[in-house]
């Protein structure tokens, strides 16, 4: 198997010559990784379970959590899952990479599609399982929004998309949602919506993929499945917890196939996690920080105020030239926008032409920062 480097060895490779301007302190707007504590009554309840490391956990994942994830669904999405429709997961990354092996395995010459730009994860997902891969182009001219090509969808396997979407922002509606469930039925595809960012919209909540299953009278989530993740939303990415959510006989199996590669979380991340996914006093908290970063990027930027995530998706001339400058004389980093996609079929890659922000500092190094990309720019 030959991977791709991931996108932050490019920029480490890109930037190797570099030495940044002393006279400002480093700002590193890279990686979607939450720069603030995991509130205290998480960090308790790991410590106060600590004792618990001395038995094997299950990789159905203990009741507490099931429930407590279950109950998050429920009261954010408005769906009563079944014991037997959501698997715990150790984060979300490992499930994104090995559900596609286990659902590829006896298919002849698969085929899985997924948006452009992406989570480096999907495309490595996609060289394990030897899949041919389709990429549904996100840019300007379809408002960041995957168009649907239904030749194409009809010869899929496996589709994921990623809304609200890493990196552009963009988020798509119930009805856009209902519509990919549709197609997923006539076509017969598995269809994955990776819902790690649903819980950090800035105004109106974000539907989830199983609302739009409902919506669309697929009332038994027949080939649609959702992935969620707790590190974005507690700033917990070290619990490593997360859910694969959806057609209960598609996860039966998947199940079995869990059994033996080993991913069963830790008995104290599971009582953790299980208080944070029940928990929304802390995720609220969150948004609003989330929210008043955005407004200074509208501020100091110009732009227009996402509706979701921590990201922003800004348009630059040569963001690889951009990005060096950035670094050498104002000790900024972000990420190129090239580096999170690929050239389609007609050789197009849609991240050529932007950088990826990740606004995931308190509010004075928000300030601080923004204003020296506003500097660069000028």
């Amino acid at each position: 198997m030959k991977f791709e480097p991931y996108p932050f060895e490019k920029l480490n490779d890109l930037l190797k010559n570099i030495v940044p301007n002393p006279n400002y302190a480093p700002s590193v707007l890279t990686i979607g990784e939450p720069q603030f504590e995991t509130p205290a009554f998480i960090q308790n309840r790991l410590c106060d379970d600590a004792y618990l490391l001395k038995k094997y956990p299950k990789t159905s994942g203990e009741e507490n959590l099931r429930t407590a994830q279950r109950n998050f669904v429920q009261k954010r999405f408005g769906v009563e899952l079944r014991d037997d429709e959501i698997i715990p997961t150790f984060g979300t990354r490992e499930v994104l990479f090995n559900f596609p092996q286990f659902l590829l395995f006896d298919k002849e010459n698969p085929v899985m599609a997924f948006t452009n730009p992406f989570y480096q994860i999907y495309e490595g997902a996609a060289i394990a399982s030897k899949a041919k891969m389709l990429l549904m182009n996100l840019n300007e001219s379809n408002n960041f929004k995957p168009e649907i090509d239904e030749k194409e969808l009809s010869k899929c396997d496996l589709v994921i998309i990623n809304f609200p979407n890493n990196p552009t922002s963009s988020v798509l509606t119930l009805e856009e949602l209902s519509k990919w469930v549709k197609l997923s039925l006539k076509h017969n595809f598995v269809l994955i919506n990776d819902e790690c960012y649903s819980e950090l919209y800035t105004d109106a909540k974000i539907p989830s993929l199983l609302e739009a299953s409902m919506n669309a009278g697929n009332y038994n989530f027949k080939n649609i499945l959702v992935v969620n993740s707790i590190s974005k939303r507690s700033s917990a990415p070290g619990l490593r917890s997360g859910f694969i959510a959806g057609d209960k006989n598609i996860l039966k199996e998947y199940m079995n196939y869990r059994t033996y590669i080993g991913c069963a979380s830790p008995l104290p991340l599971q009582g953790a996690a299980a208080i944070a996914w029940s928990e929304e006093k802390h995720v609220e908290s969150a948004r609003k920080i989330y929210k008043k970063n955005f407004a200074l990027a509208k501020e100091i930027l110009g732009i227009e105020m996402p509706k979701a995530t921590f990201y922003i998706w800004l348009k630059v001339q040569n963001p690889l030239e951009f990005t060096k400058k950035l670094y050498e004389e104002y000790n900024v980093k972000v990420l190129p926008g090239e580096y999170l996609a690929r050239e389609n079929s007609e050789g197009e890659n849609p991240g050529k032409d932007f950088v990826r922000i990740a606004l995931v500092e308190d509010e004075e190094k928000t300030r601080s920062a923004l204003t020296r990309i506003k500097e660069c720019l000028a």
